[in-house]
């Protein structure tokens, strides 16, 4: 009779047990064993050489490739963050009515009603030479020329990374103010705490949950991405997923298949690191 309730487990787990297995188990131990692949002229040659990944590890151009994703990645995590907390906590702290919060988090979800190429593409006439931006500032006197390090730079990745992703780090980081216990603000200040002190003695810890789910979709995102930086930089950055397509479209699998698993190995190490800052299974059950 003690086996029921294990067995009742294992079939509850059972299906989505399956589904991982068929749909992330089977299709990653197959980018494993292709990565160790031969290849030349089209055709792919089962072996196990090390010579993909030698490749990689050697060459300075991909190096630089791997650099430039955890460059966006962390620029775009910073800022994502630092405008994710503030919308989070002007909702949950100065919008006093239910149904203001509600209206005004429905307003941040609005450009999700479209498609992300659609809000990416966008900003390139705002950003342009003769765009809406230069064309302001000139008006005013502020600048004498266009600006062209608007457009077809890295800073036109990080606009665009940051608007299409700055909502993966509000939703979860609005859910854990959410839940903050108003008596304990209320006491901090009857002890004569500033807002600061609150902000960074009792929102912030107890916010942590949220900050570390919103981090790992920010960098799990853009260190996926590659259609942003090949369309707003203009072709003069990349990343290692643009590269990783540049090989999958030459027929180039095995190497395809090595820096697949290099960048997915540095995103489980990101994220990794980010669960063990924060227990979020404890944090979310507690």
């Amino acid at each position: 009779m003690k086996a029921l309730p294990r067995l009742a487990s294992w079939i509850q787990v059972a299906p989505v047990a399956l589904i991982l297995v068929l749909f992330f188990g089977l299709p990653m131990l197959v980018v494993v064993a292709v990565s160790f692949f031969d290849y030349g002229q089209g055709r792919l040659y089962p072996t196990f050489i090390f010579d993909n990944y030698l490749e990689i590890f050697s060459s300075s151009v991909t190096l630089r490739l791997y650099l430039s994703s955890l460059k966006f990645a962390l620029i775009v995590w910073a800022v994502t963050l630092f405008i994710g907390f503030n919308i989070a906590y002007f909702l949950v702290f100065h919008v006093r009515t239910l149904l203001w919060q509600i209206g005004l988090f429905l307003l941040c979800t609005v450009p999700f009603w479209t498609s992300n190429i659609i809000r990416m593409i966008s900003w390139i006439p705002f950003l342009g030479r003769n765009g809406i931006f230069n064309q302001t500032f000139m008006g005013f006197g502020i600048v004498s020329q266009p600006m062209d390090f608007l457009l077809f730079s890295d800073f036109a990745v990080v606009v665009a990374y940051v608007h299409l992703f700055t909502l993966f780090m509000v939703v979860p980081i609005f859910n854990s103010m959410a839940r903050i216990d108003r008596s304990l603000i209320e006491a901090a200040y009857d002890a004569g705490a500033g807002r600061w002190r609150i902000l960074t003695e009792i929102v912030l810890p107890l916010s942590k949950t949220g900050i570390a789910l919103g981090s790992i979709f920010v960098i799990t995102l853009v260190m996926g991405d590659f259609f942003v930086v090949k369309v707003m930089s203009g072709g003069q950055s990349a990343s290692v997923v643009s590269a990783l397509s540049n090989e999958i479209a030459a027929i180039q699998y095995p190497p395809a298949a090595a820096n697949a698993m290099i960048l997915v190995a540095i995103v489980t190490l990101m994220v990794s690191g980010i669960l063990r800052l924060v227990d979020i299974r404890r944090e979310l059950t507690g």
